[in-house]
């Protein structure tokens, strides 16, 4: 057992898209060391699941709730009822996430402000509501999840690398500010390669894509390290405090990649992508 993770005991733990994958195993792992936990998800029949996951195992406290965290108004009443319910809040997860995958020309303008509002504005919303408490508990954590598209760029996935790389900078920012300010919240940045989730399968692709064959090559060939393993990563690096948390060897091979070849990391990308990925061909 973890004696970083024992940390957790007793405190107020947030998470969205606790519905499914990632979300999900950061709640179990939390609640296995003693955490209450306030979560959330869009989707409600994978939250129930979760509290029931988490309930047989024996979790201290759970509150569920549907949220979007798109919607700034739910976002806003989430986290008055969560601080109102259990008094503080020690940490706050934004994990929530979604993919739209497809080329630039292709896209609409309703799935780009579709992915945008959840993988960025979700993150900005669960951040800014629950800062505060945050701060006002003496200890606090804030965690938000990027991606290693984050960290590089990667073709038919400018609309997801936008939000990612979004995300990057706000927390990274953010971090800046905690110190300048001198609050007592930690802010770690995660960049996860490639997890066994339902993120792609259940995502959004252009008009036209080969929907089985994009998710097969996501599942099969980029998603190597199961959602239980990235949780604990995650958690053991926001509770080390760490400004930046990669999780997945590829995530931390294809990071180095992109710092030592600088911006012509872009040009060789392109040619293997355009190989490997369905329906393209680059020679």
């Amino acid at each position: 057992m973890s004696t970083r993770l024992e940390k957790l005991r007793d405190q107020v733990v947030v998470v969205t898209g606790a519905g499914s994958g990632m979300g999900r195993e950061i709640s179990l792992l939390a609640a296995r060391h003693g955490a209450r936990l306030a979560i959330s998800d869009v989707n409600a029949a994978g939250l129930a699941e979760t509290v029931d996951l988490l309930e047989r195992g024996g979790a201290a406290e759970v509150r569920s709730d549907r949220v979007d965290v798109s919607d700034r108004q739910q976002m806003v009443d989430w986290a008055a009822a969560v601080a109102a319910q259990f008094g503080t809040v020690t940490m706050v997860v934004n994990n929530a996430g979604v993919s739209y995958a497809g080329d630039v020309e292709e896209m609409t303008y309703d799935d780009l402000d579709w992915i945008l509002g959840i993988n960025f504005m979700g993150v900005v919303h669960g951040t800014k509501e629950f800062l505060p408490h945050l701060i006002a508990s003496g200890n606090g954590y804030v965690v938000n999840v990027s991606s290693l598209f984050g960290l590089i760029s990667i073709p038919g996935q400018s609309a997801y690398n936008a939000t990612k790389f979004a995300v990057r900078g706000f927390t990274e920012a953010l971090r800046e500010e905690m110190i300048v300010n001198r609050h007592p919240v930690s802010v770690t940045c995660v960049h996860p390669g490639g997890i066994k989730t339902g993120i792609a399968r259940n995502g959004r692709k252009v008009a036209g894509t080969d929907v089985q064959a994009t998710d097969d090559f996501f599942d099969q060939k980029l998603a190597k390290m199961t959602a239980d393993k990235a949780a604990r990563i995650i958690l053991e690096g926001a509770l080390a405090r760490r400004p930046r948390q990669l999780v997945g060897l590829d995530a931390h091979l294809l990071h180095q990649f992109g710092r030592i070849t600088g911006a012509r990391y872009q040009d060789v990308v392109a040619r293997v992508a355009g190989r490997m990925a369905p329906g393209k061909s680059i020679v």
